[in-house]
């Protein structure tokens, strides 16, 4: 019987000089980007900044990403990486790292010099592929509120609608997504199952919790969406914005993004360079 791929994640780390993160593994004697297994229940994105902090010192926020990778490992077993290209949020010096027993080396290393140090073919056609996303971007994370009452069921004023108890796990489990972003914005519709889906990241980090009654299903119009989106697109913080279904389609089409039929908790990521989408990606958050 098949049996399920080993499911990891990491980063193609980059500095200006087009300088780029390696490390080295004793155990294998191999050179490659910090990267590792997810642990039980992690969503991808929060493994990938955890690993490169674990196995580097530094914290990093993802940017656009890049084409996973999946190679035999042993046990017959398959390995499944999912990277991102990295940059470094705050210090990015690597000389206070203390060596240890799976990683004993930490460098940024010159892009050609990596090219030629990394033991693996993967992890070089991984870092072509980086180089050319390595410029700095930000994130506008567009994201449907999580799982709340049933509409049929809730008598009062919809607005006032909550979550249920799934959708309360989800926003939970959205904390370190967004943080994987360095989400520092946070807007979202004044209704209430938008308000608790974005709230617990809010709390948690500091960040304020703005409300826009413009992204609510009542209160929005076609101004009201393209001024936040239009105002997102033109700041210089990663964001993200919480609304309801029948706004969605509105904000989508503001970003030139196609729409792509978010569920309940889950996200679209438009990474934006001088005001522009250069690469999306879509995360379901259950």
């Amino acid at each position: 019987m098949p049996t399920k791929d080993v499911l990891a994640a990491g980063a193609v780390v980059f500095r200006p000089g087009k300088r780029v993160l390696l490390i080295h593994r004793p155990r294998y004697d191999d050179w490659s980007f910090p990267k590792g297994k997810l642990d039980r229940g992690e969503h991808v994105t929060a493994a990938a900044v955890r690993e490169v902090a674990e196995e580097t010192g530094l914290h990093v926020r993802l940017g656009p990403p890049l084409t996973g990778q999946r190679y035999p490992i042993t046990g017959g077993r398959m390995k499944s990486v999912s990277y991102w290209s990295g940059r470094v949020v705050g210090d990015d010096d690597v000389r206070r790292y203390q060596a240890n027993d799976e990683i004993d080396q930490v460098e940024w290393v010159a892009y050609d010099e990596a090219l030629d140090r990394l033991t693996h073919e993967h992890d070089r056609n991984t870092l072509v592929e980086a180089r050319s996303l390595r410029r700095k971007t930000r994130a506008l994370v567009v994201l449907r509120h999580a799982a709340a009452r049933s509409r049929k069921g809730w008598r009062q004023d919809d607005r006032l609608r909550p979550l249920i108890q799934v959708g309360r796990h989800q926003a939970q489990r959205l904390i370190p997504v967004l943080a994987a972003y360095d989400v520092t914005r946070v807007i979202s519709s004044s209704s209430a199952r938008c308000v608790e889906t974005v709230g617990p990241y809010s709390d948690t980090t500091g960040w304020e919790l703005e409300l826009e009654d413009g992204l609510s299903e009542e209160g929005a119009t076609s101004t009201s969406v393209v001024d936040t989106v239009e105002d997102l697109v033109a700041g210089k913080d990663s964001a993200v914005v919480c609304t309801h279904r029948p706004v969605l389609p509105a904000v989508f089409d503001s970003l030139g993004v196609r729409d792509p039929k978010l569920e309940p908790g889950s996200m679209l990521v438009a990474h934006l360079r001088e005001g522009r989408v250069i690469a999306t990606e879509r995360h379901d958050v259950p």
